[in-house]
């Protein structure tokens, strides 16, 4: 029996290593994998981390994305009889929450069933179900009195037990079979390519890169990619990949600068971010709601509203601004003469009276309106949510430092890529079959075609095990680059087998070293010709050049050094 030389076996454990590697162990597990968990929500201050799963729910096995889902539907809690009493007088009402924001004692926004039961704003509170406003703050009645629902959440790692009246607030996905992840042509989403109209620096772009990841954290999107890229001429690009998302929510939060700015006649009293916003209500039906949706001509509109607190610095503004104002009476109450006008991207896009009430009144705490139009009220109401979270999400994260031109954008939906890889199966069974017959017809021993296929199989696992191990995404243009290799390797498998039965006058070792010199030779000119690819298309191209590096490489350093020996084994001089 022959014996396997060194380089056989080392090609044997290696893919079996790599064969471990691509294999994902959670995959075993029952559960969902946590994708991503939203802030400032009360799952995400319980601790739960994204990369655990999802296992139980108050004691509900969880094994498919029905099962949460069928959980969260479920949620319904009992309102309660909320009685309000203010200098005008008492108010009742049943809700599951108050239904109305107050700034100290006195009443800011009121909807729902309060508004409903006759309360509005500029009221004064005494007390909220026997809470004095003297004794207790509003948020701490607040607190005490919505009902929640207690959850207990088992993941493969902790159980976590905690209160909540909203959604739970997690992103889930299937357990992925294997650690080989994919890229945006074959799972659908969105693609940007983006360039600043302006030359900025290499620190510069490395702060506009964590901007604008920073704001697709806070919109709420996930399985997101920002790079920076760069083409041959120098230009640099940043390239972005939203798995799942539209053309259009991309192109609104990457391309566009997202300056906000709210103003009082010429002055601006507030802009976006950190400077004057301290907090912006998110995900909390209390302060952030669709307050109502009402028939237009052609559809339906319906307004938002959320909460806005002010840093000190923008509330003294405020009080500066409106301290010279003088007022108006009408129908609807006393306000000022001038309006807050708010504008995005120099843009008006809303303006709000001003109650006489607030007249050189430092206010920390307003509220931002907003609409969505739509042909349906539910897509109204849809267009309303969308838009609340754009402005949201540019309050928190400010403006972009530097305008941005949208040089190409892309789209491919998840059934495409799926078509995609039905496409690459067959392709790649087609070439295994065209590789047999030429193989067959050129030497006419089938003993020759198995070593090859054996090569041709360990160099797949091994590409796909590197790419595993360095979390590379396999896209379409990787795909092409491990296809490309494959072809090589079967090109030089082919140059060892006709070097290997010609020139019967040198030994058998002689004739595979003149092959391996080919090899040799034809690999460097491969290797340099790829380099220029990693930088083409503002980057688009390196996932064929890396892995058809990866692949060639792996082909000229590990597979045909055992493939030689096979040769020898089965080859007699």
């Amino acid at each position: 029996m022959a014996k396997l030389t060194w380089k056989i076996w080392f090609v044997i454990i290696l893919v079996i290593l790599f064969a471990l590697v691509i294999i994902n162990p959670q995959a075993f597990t029952k559960g969902l994998l946590i994708k991503d968990v939203t802030l400032n929500t009360s799952i995400a201050m319980a601790g739960i981390q994204k990369g655990e799963i999802l296992q139980e729910i108050n004691g509900k096995t969880i094994l498919k994305l029905t099962d949460y889902y069928d959980f969260v539907n479920s949620i319904n809690l009992e309102p309660i009889n909320i009685i309000v009493t203010t200098e005008n007088g008492t108010f009742h009402y049943n809700s599951t929450t108050l239904d109305f924001l107050a700034d100290g004692n006195r009443t800011t926004e009121v909807y729902g069933n309060a508004f409903n039961a006759g309360l509005e704003p500029g009221m004064i509170l005494k007390s909220i179900n026997n809470y004095s406003l003297d004794n207790y703050s509003f948020d701490s009645i607040k607190q005490n009195l919505e009902p929640k629902l207690k959850v207990e959440l088992k993941t493969n790692k902790h159980s976590y037990i905690f209160l909540t009246s909203q959604d739970l607030g997690l992103t889930l996905a299937e357990i992925p079979k294997t650690r080989i992840t994919t890229g945006l042509d074959l799972q659908g989403g969105a693609r940007a390519i983006v360039r600043p109209v302006e030359p900025l620096s290499d620190q510069e772009f490395d702060s506009l890169l964590s901007t604008v990841r920073y704001r697709l954290n806070v919109y709420g999107i996930t399985d997101v990619s920002i790079r920076k890229a760069k083409d041959i001429s120098g230009s640099t690009y940043m390239v972005v990949e939203l798995a799942g998302a539209t053309p259009r929510q991309l192109q609104d939060l990457v391309a566009k600068q997202g300056k906000f700015e709210a103003k009082i006649g010429n002055q601006t009293v507030f802009v976006g971010g950190h400077n004057d916003i301290t907090f912006v209500c998110r995900n909390d039906a209390s302060c952030a709601y669709i307050r109502q949706c009402d028939a237009i001509q052609d559809g339906y509109a319906c307004t938002f509203n959320f909460g806005v607190h002010l840093s000190a610095d923008a509330a003294k503004r405020h009080a500066n601004i409106t301290s010279t104002l003088s007022e108006n009476i009408t129908q609807s109450g006393k306000y000022l003469n001038e309006s807050l006008d708010l504008y995005l991207d120099d843009k008006l896009v809303d303006t709000l009276m001003i109650s006489s009430d607030l007249k050189g009144e430092e206010a920390t705490e307003i509220s931002i309106s907003g609409s969505g139009t739509g042909k349906t009220k539910e897509d109204a109401y849809n267009a309303a949510l969308e838009n609340m979270k754009k402005l949201q999400t540019v309050l928190i994260t400010g403006s972009l430092p530097v305008k941005l031109e949208v040089v190409k954008l892309d789209v491919i939906s998840p059934l495409l890529g799926k078509q995609f890889m039905r496409s690459i199966y067959i392709a790649a069974i087609g070439a295994f079959i065209a590789v047999f017959v030429v193989i067959y017809v050129r030497y006419r021993k089938f003993s020759f075609f198995i070593p090859v296929a054996m090569t041709l199989f360990a160099e797949v696992f091994l590409i796909l095990g590197i790419s595993a191990l360095i979390k590379w995404n396999m896209d379409l243009a990787s795909i092409a680059g491990i296809i490309a290799a494959i072809g090589t390797g079967v090109d030089d498998q082919v140059v060892m087998l006709d070097e290997s039965r010609s020139r019967k006058q040198f030994s058998l070792k002689e004739r595979i070293k003149g092959a391996f010199f080919m090899i040799m030779a034809a690999f460097a000119t491969a290797f340099v010709s790829l380099i220029p690819l990693l930088w083409a298309g503002a980057g688009l191209l390196r996932g064929f050049a890396i892995t058809t590096m990866i692949g060639i490489s792996i082909g000229v350093f590990i597979t045909r050094p055992a493939f030689g020996d096979v040769l020898k084994l089965i080859i007699k001089d």
